[in-house]
């Protein structure tokens, strides 16, 4: 019989206090950054054929129910639905354009599922939650995300999918803003953590398809969870946060900030794949190397990444799940953006010649420093001979080499533009930079973010 705590009732105070804290202004800059990057992700993902497919999905089946329960629409707009639909629909869409943030050692994503939740739930129960607020409440979702899925590979011998631990995460913010009771709150964490999808990751790694990394499931559980709860459904307590065994992940909670520990991705493809695609940039920019005179290009790098797709890529899911193929659109467009990983893009007979010269490879090393460290190292060798060999290397975007403001905004704009045109995603960036400050509430956020 597992010892178990009271960690639960410490999140509900921690939730509770958070939203009148004094937080830094570091810390509110992160956040207000990490809502920017994964707005302009979901817009980017909302041309992707799996929110077609979502949109349409929830549309025929969470729509608001017969008798009148809360409602709002999916984060970036579309028909009335209820929280639960629209956290589903929020968290895939996200999940399907792979550039949201991550932290290293949750070996995932999470951001993705909270931002979402937060926004259904908010709209349903409190949309003149103030902008201030909200951030810190996001800051929050941060700090029991990271620790929840730190918590579970910590204790669970298979390497599980984000929406995974997300699921405790989203229950605990929705049980907070539905303003349940301690024992209710305790009960919607046990819920989304029974329910939450254990979805075994590598098996998507080793075949890409839309079920990604099981965010949009994670927030559906979560959200369903607190709404289950309210009404007295019951659950058995969350182990991942009460389990004394992993105190450890939870003492620091309030005082340690793991949202500075997430990383932002420059690329809109699996993170593994980052240091082989910076290392190729850095060597082309040197070398001045055109596509053409590639012989062949070696990745080495560590075991997961050498699992994603390394073939010509058929859907959208195997090129951001994949290796070759976007190091190949690296060293021929000398950038990877949305529109290289989508669409007609994949048929690109140059990038696909390329993709078959380029293997990523195992070093033993860099396995053993994985997940807290994902090193590559890039060797390139030309048809006339010469080899250019890249240093050891970790991903741009990491908390010790952050992406400027400069390419954060650049980012936005660029993955906003095509579905927005540039003067609303130019105008959306300049109320985003000054969200959270006094006046500004999430029906507003919601208004900018929408059509």
């Amino acid at each position: 019989m597992r010892k178990l705590s009271r960690r639960d009732g410490d999140l509900r105070t921690f939730l509770l206090t958070i939203e009148t804290a004094d937080l830094s202004k570091e810390l509110m800059d992160k956040a207000r950054w990490c809502l920017v990057d994964l707005i302009a992700t979901a817009v980017a993902g909302s041309a992707t054929p799996l929110a077609g497919i979502l949109v349409r999905y929830v549309g025929d089946f969470h729509g608001v129910g017969i008798n009148g329960g809360p409602s709002c629409r999916p984060m970036i707009g579309g028909p009335l639905t209820n929280p639960v639909g629209a956290a589903l629909l929020g968290g895939m869409v996200i999940d399907s354009m792979d550039a949201h943030d991550g932290h290293s050692l949750t070996k995932g994503h999470v951001g993705c599922a909270v931002l979402p939740s937060l926004l259904a739930v908010a709209e349903a129960a409190r949309p003149d939650l103030k902008g201030g607020t909200f951030l810190r409440l996001l800051i929050a979702g941060y700090e029991i995300g990271t620790r929840a899925g730190i918590a579970l590979h910590s204790s669970a011998p298979e390497y599980h999918s984000s929406g995974a631990w997300n699921a405790v995460c989203c229950a605990a913010l929705a049980g907070h803003l539905l303003e349940l009771d301690e024992t209710r709150f305790q009960h919607a964490l046990g819920i989304a953590e029974y329910h939450g999808p254990r979805s075994q990751l590598m098996r998507d790694v080793d075949y890409p398809t839309m079920v990604k990394d099981g965010s949009g499931w994670g927030a559906m559980a979560g959200v369903s969870a607190a709404y289950l709860a309210s009404e007295g459904f019951t659950g058995a307590p969350a182990v991942s946060v009460v389990d004394e065994d992993l105190d450890e992940v939870w003492n620091d909670l309030g005082e340690r900030w793991r949202i500075r520990e997430q990383y932002t991705k420059p690329y809109p493809v699996c993170r593994w794949a980052h240091a082989g695609i910076d290392g190729v940039r850095e060597l082309k920019a040197a070398h001045a190397i055109e596509p053409d005179d590639v012989d062949k290009v070696i990745v080495h790098t560590f075991h997961e990444a050498t699992r994603l797709f390394q073939g010509i890529p058929e859907t959208t899911d195997q090129a951001q799940y994949g290796t070759s193929f976007p190091t190949a659109v690296a060293l021929i467009h000398g950038d990877v953006l949305p529109q290289h990983v989508v669409d007609d893009a994949l048929g690109d007979p140059q990038v696909r010649r390329l993709t078959e010269r380029i293997r990523y490879v195992e070093d033993g090393e860099y396995s053993r420093l994985f997940p807290a460290r994902r090193f590559a190292r890039v060797e390139i060798r030309l048809k006339d001979g010469s080899v250019h060999l890249s240093a050891p290397r970790e991903p741009r975007g990491d908390p010790d080499a952050p992406l400027s403001v400069a390419e954060l905004e650049r980012k936005f704009l660029l993955y906003t533009t095509p579905a927005w045109g540039e003067e609303r995603s130019h105008n959306c960036l300049r109320y985003l930079s000054q969200f959270g400050r006094p006046g500004t509430t999430v029906r507003d956020l919601l208004h900018a973010i929408r059509n």
